[in-house]
């Protein structure tokens, strides 16, 4: 199943080349999504002499890229977690460079003629259902208690179901600096600008790590490639490698997309562009589109063994299904409105739902940015900036701040992740029905539900 995204772009952008015969670099990228690309823009505006190769397996951004919601948001839900993990100077700089990246991406874009469909209309992070509402106050607490309350505005219910079209909102809050952006048309966009600078990328290219030593050696069916440093950048195929498949779990996300439908978001009153999402573990997200679609996504499907993406990972009826359910019941005054297209694909989920970048304990030259747990749009040129110090042997904040090297919770080994895993999603779902009919959850379910992964809550 064709993501939208991907679906309109089809026939745009060149082609590049296989990777054919042997090549030397001094930085070699593995993942042409948006981490790998913005890590080559990043490397080569920082040193315009350091010679980047990517080593895409199928076409730039055509993976996790390509399949996303194009939800372009800060790490600002997640400030109690990253607290945690770097304190309270470090959360706040890291948060705050991720607002900035947002307000710096429309200007960036025009500076390179990139028409990507970004619009910065906010993001509104809602309940609709009474035992989620406030779900949102520890982390507006906590931005105000940094010294940081106007990242988030409170709004009252009626203003809530106003801006998002729909009674079935009963509460909210609002983060003005977010956005929404085509994300194919992102990702042909950043291969265009990579490639302009200098950057060599090889499309259809699978590669796999033949030798950690510095030089490192990747080698792909058809050549190979040495460079002094490399970068995994694959997203959740990167559980291929030992040291990072026991710290984040793939897990389905899908979504569905109407027809342009203008006329009736006018009559709903959902004209703003806002972007949304609720509160359930299950997690609804859902926006508009330049052309009038409502593209509206539910996360926590299919777990998948050893934590690799399987072909099911793309073709999960069942999430597609409960993901259209879901618009039904958001929308119930659309419901004569037909779904146009839908799709499924893999997200890397860590416990906290925070990114893995770092280097690889005995082989500091390799370095890795992968679980981006579904807010990886705008975080990944963050991510990209942090990587590109790395490679480059920079001390600086960008690679010496509390995210880099961090020690993140690791998952249970096979068979008892996968079978404890669907047990707790299971469970998962289960809440997330009740509290949407108005009844408690079980005991069992509740305690449960507790194991899972972090959503836009914190663990």
């Amino acid at each position: 199943m064709t993501s939208l995204w991907l679906a309109e772009i089809e026939g745009q952008g060149e082609a590049q080349p296989e990777l054919t015969g042997d090549v030397r670099a001094d930085v070699a990228i593995v993942g042409g999504g948006f981490v790998g690309l913005w890590t080559a823009i990043h490397l080569r505006l920082l040193d315009p002499s350091c010679d980047v190769v990517v080593l895409e397996k199928g076409r730039c951004g055509h993976g996790a890229s390509g399949l996303n919601g194009g939800f372009v948001m800060s790490w600002w839900p997640k400030i109690a977690s990253l607290l945690k993990i770097c304190g309270a100077e470090d959360a706040v700089w890291l948060a705050d460079q991720t607002s900035e990246a947002v307000g710096d991406l429309g200007p960036f874009l025009d500076a390179h003629h990139i028409d990507a469909e970004f619009v910065r209309a906010g993001w509104l992070w809602t309940a609709t259902t009474k035992g989620h509402v406030g779900a949102w106050e520890s982390v507006v607490r906590t931005a105000e208690r940094l010294g940081c309350g106007d990242v988030f505005e409170r709004l009252d219910p009626d203003e809530v179901a106003r801006r998002t079209g729909s009674a079935a909102h009963l509460s909210g809050v609002f983060e003005p600096m977010n956005g929404t952006i085509h994300p194919a048309k992102l990702g042909l966009g950043l291969a265009r600008i990579a490639r302009g600078i200098g950057v060599r990328i090889f499309e259809n290219t699978p590669a796999a790590l033949a030798s950690r030593g510095c030089p490192v050696r990747l080698t792909a069916p058809r050549g190979a490639v040495t460079a002094e440093r490399a970068v995994i950048a694959t997203n959740a195929w990167a559980a291929t490698v030992p040291e990072l498949a026991s710290r984040f779990i793939c897990v389905t996300s899908a979504v569905v997309a109407t027809p342009p439908i203008p006329e009736r978001l006018a009559e709903i009153g959902w004209t703003g562009g806002e972007s949304i999402t609720d509160s359930q573990t299950t997690v609804d997200y859902y926006r508009t589109t330049r052309s009038g679609r409502i593209v509206f996504g539910k996360g926590g499907g299919r777990l998948g063994f050893t934590g690799e993406p399987g072909d099911a990972v793309f073709r999960d009826a069942a999430l597609i299904a409960a993901a259209e359910a879901d618009f039904r019941r958001v929308y119930p005054t659309l419901a004569d409105v037909p779904i146009d297209r839908s799709w499924s694909g893999p997200i890397d989920r860590t416990y906290d739902s925070l990114p893995l970048i770092g280097r690889l304990a005995g082989a500091e030259h390799i370095s890795y940015g992968v679980g981006w747990s579904g807010n990886g749009v705008n975080p990944s040129k963050i991510g990209g900036r942090i990587l590109a110090g790395l490679s480059l042997g920079r001390r600086e904040r960008w690679t010496e701040n509390g995210l880099v090297d961090r020690r993140a919770r690791r998952f249970p080994p096979e068979p008892l992740r996968f079978l404890g895993g669907n047990l707790v999603l299971s469970a998962v779902g289960r809440a997330d029905m009740a509290e949407i009919a108005g009844r408690r959850p079980s005991v069992i379910d509740r305690n449960l539900a507790r194991l899972a992964p972090a959503g836009l809550e914190d663990k």
